[in-house]
């Protein structure tokens, strides 16, 4: 596997797995309707983080237009999920962000 793709397969399935857990824990909170786009997008972001990993693994030919689609997503979830005070939607904006970056390199 191309080792340049090695640090960005990592960030996408942390990534994967903080929305993953974000959604979970929005489906618990009081107030579940205020959380609905933020459970839609972890959804969506958990999906395509996860899709980008399994490209980049495979050395597709899309990896890198895919990383691009993957940033744009992960800064949407990032700037969703950080209008939440909640420790899972922070920490979700956290790794959002940090994919968003790792995957804007490989694009690049």
């Amino acid at each position: 596997m191309n080792s340049s793709y090695e640090e960005c397969i990592a960030e996408c399935l942390r990534c994967a797995l903080a929305c993953e857990r974000c959604a979970s824990a929005c489906l618990q909170e009081p107030d579940m309707q205020m959380m609905a786009n933020c459970i839609k997008l972890d959804r969506d972001c958990a999906d395509i983080c996860k899709l980008a990993a399994t490209l980049m693994t495979r050395e597709s030919h899309l990896s890198k237009e895919f990383c691009a689609l993957c940033a744009k997503m992960c800064a949407a979830c990032a700037d969703e999920c950080g209008k939440h005070s909640a420790d899972h939607c922070q920490d979700c904006a956290k790794a959002c962000r940090a994919c968003a970056q790792a995957c804007e390199a490989m694009a690049a």
